[in-house]
Formats: structure tokens, C-alpha cells, sequence
């Protein structure tokens, strides 16, 4: 796969779209086998006439839609909370639910196919499970953020084992969140209060730990989902901070994206159909210039200002995947959209 150490912005998927083709605050998303992409729409708040927004889009990086399934609820299939999902070798979709602590598995096509888990903090339990990814032995590797660990699984959700715990020390967390594993099994871990990344063997021993809180180089801000391209190279959603960071294998800088965003097809094709809003969109300003303001800290600071009113630019990022073709997909959940990056080699 090509190493991504500089990226070249492609296309954008997706716009904001209750139902159908469109997300909805979308989390995360996951390759099947096919290179098929399932999106996972969160679309909170949980009112009522929001519940049938919480769904799975599935979709191509060419921009087909090819239909949605779920819906928010309680019960066998239903989602809240929906924070992450993974496919596992035999195609069957995972998805993690932050309010339910619980894990629910569907088929390709959206078949409810059954669930495990249960909230706690004993082995085998759940207190906001943020994110989950499968390691290279087709384990279940979950980032338990309230109680501040990560957990295996067997795909039937057998526990096989924990490590992690409270704290700021090396190979302890303080809510985690984004994982991903690399080619020789390491696992990485998007330690979100602690601001920084953290990388661990396959059976959970401590290797090292890069970055610290802040906006520069190598600094978070809240760090979230994060992905490693072929080369070795962690590319990682800077949640608060508004961007997307790549640092190489050692935790060196390489790279930071703040978006670059253009209409997708959908949208396209949705201003086609409803002229008037074409023209509204025409005459808009998409780029103003933000001055900086003392008041603008007193919320998430200057950066989450210019993403609210610059529409390239991303606007909470959740998640970053690597396609079946080195492709790099960023969810860029407030702008209901994910934005796709080649690598530039």
C-alpha cells in the first residue's frame, strides 16, 4: 500500500441528508470485502423525530448509494449512541453503542444477526465503548473510554483480556478513543484527555507514547480516530485542534491538513434539483475571513470558529480509514460529509 507521508485532496462523499442519500453527524466508517463503505450516521440528539436518522449508509468511493439500514431504539437492532463499527474475515458488521455498552452484529446487507455486552466495569463489561477495530488474529479490540482501558474479544465476544487503566502515565489512559492496528500488530491508541497517541504490542505491553496537549506540531487537542497507511505512518483526526495530523512510525512530525473540501455529487445534484438554494449557496460567502477574538477561547478557540464558518475546512473529525486502494477517508462529522485524500507519492 502507498505510504501517505503527504496527502492530495481528492473528493468530498456525502452531504447532510436526514435520510437517503446524505449523513447525518456521521462517527466512523468501515470497508467490507468488496470495498463496499458502511457509514455510520450518529444523528443525535435522541428526540423523536430524529430516532430514524441513527443508520448505516452504504455506499462507494465514487459516490453510488446503494441503500441504508437501522434506526435508532433500545432493542435487538436499534441504535442510541452508535460510536464506531468493523467488519470482521467473515463480513459481519460490528457496531459499538456508547449508551447501550453494548456491540451489535448485521450482515452486509443490514440483517440484525445478535449482540453482547453489558454496562460495568468488571472484565467483560462496558462504560462508553468509544471505539472498536479487529487485529490480525480477527480479535475484537474495543477502547472502553469510561473505564479507561482497552479490551479483547473473540468475535462471538468471548473476553480474552484488558490493559490500560486511569491515569497519565505510560500505558495508562484518560478516556480513550480512536484505535488502529498496523501491519506487525501493534495497536495504537488515540488517548483523548491525555492529548496524545499511545502504542502498544499486540498483547498490550507499552511501546511508546507521542505528542502532548497543544496546537503545534506533534501537540493535541483531544485526538479521535487515527488510522496507519503503509508505511508505517499514523494519520490522526486532531479532533480539537480541528485537522488532521501525520507523524511517522516514531512519532515525528510529517504533515497537518485543515480540509479543502468541495461539493460532493450529491450535493451537486441536490442545488440542481432546488434552484433556489443553488443561488442562495452562489451569492454565500464559503471562505470569510475570521478575525481572532479574545471571547473566541472562552468556547473551543479560533480554529473551531474558522471550521464553523469556513466550509472547506473540517469541522470535528472523528475518524480516519485507510481504502483498499491507500485512499485516506476523514469523517467529518459536523459537516455531515467525509472528505477523501490520495496519497500524494
Amino acid at each position: 500500500m502507498t505510504t501517505a507521508t503527504a496527502l492530495r485532496y481528492s473528493h468530498t462523499l456525502g452531504f447532510m441528508a436526514n435520510q437517503g442519500r446524505g449523513f447525518n453527524n456521521p462517527v466512523d466508517l468501515a470497508f467490507d470485502s468488496h470495498g463496499i463503505i458502511y457509514v455510520l450516521n450518529r444523528a443525535g440528539p435522541e428526540v423523536g423525530v430524529r430516532i430514524a436518522y441513527k443508520r448505516i449508509t452504504r455506499c462507494t468511493a465514487d459516490q453510488q448509494y446503494l441503500g441504508e439500514f437501522g434506526g435508532g431504539g433500545t432493542g435487538d437492532g436499534g441504535l442510541w449512541w452508535p460510536s464506531s463499527l468493523a467488519f470482521d474475515r467473515e463480513d459481519r458488521l460490528y457496531i459499538a453503542d456508547e449508551a447501550l455498552n453494548r456491540i451489535s452484529i448485521f450482515d452486509r446487507e443490514g440483517n440484525y444477526l445478535g449482540k453482547w455486552g453489558a454496562a460495568g466495569s468488571a472484565a467483560g463489561q462496558f462504560n462508553r465503548p468509544s471505539f472498536i477495530v479487529f487485529d490480525q488474529d480477527n480479535h475484537l479490540l474495543v477502547a472502553d473510554s469510561l473505564n479507561h482501558r482497552v479490551q479483547k474479544y473473540s468475535p462471538d465476544g468471548a473476553f480474552l483480556g484488558q490493559w490500560g487503566g486511569y491515569g497519565s502515565d505510560p500505558g495508562l489512559f484518560n478516556m480513550p478513543w480512536g484505535l488502529a492496528v498496523d501491519g506487525q500488530g501493534n495497536v495504537f491508541v488515540s488517548d483523548w484527555r491525555n492529548d496524545r497517541v499511545q502504542k502498544f504490542a499486540a498483547d498490550g505491553s507499552f511501546i511508546a507514547a507521542f505528542g502532548e496537549s497543544g496546537n503545534g506540531e506533534c501537540q493535541f487537542n483531544r485526538p479521535s480516530g487515527l488510522a496507519i497507511d503503509g508505511g508505517g505512518n499514523i494519520i490522526i483526526a486532531d479532533w480539537g485542534n480541528e485537522r488532521v495530523q501525520v507523524l511517522d512510525g516514531e512519532g515525528r512530525f510529517l504533515a497537518s491538513y485543515r480540509g479543502e473540501s468541495r461539493d460532493s455529487q450529491w450535493a451537486q445534484d441536490y442545488f440542481a434539483a432546488n434552484p433556489d438554494e443553488a443561488a442562495g449557496r452562489r451569492s454565500a460567502n464559503l471562505e470569510p475571513e475570521i478575525p481572532a477574538r479574545p471571547e473566541f477561547d472562552q468556547h473551543r478557540g479560533y480554529e473551531w470558529e474558522r471550521s464553523a464558518n469556513v466550509e472547506k475546512l473540517f469541522w470535528g473529525p472523528t475518524s480516519v480509514k485507510i481504502g483498499p486502494d491507500g485512499q485516506v477517508f476523514i469523517v467529518d462529522s459536523l459537516r455531515h460529509r467525509i472528505q477523501i485524500y490520495r496519497p500524494d507519492s
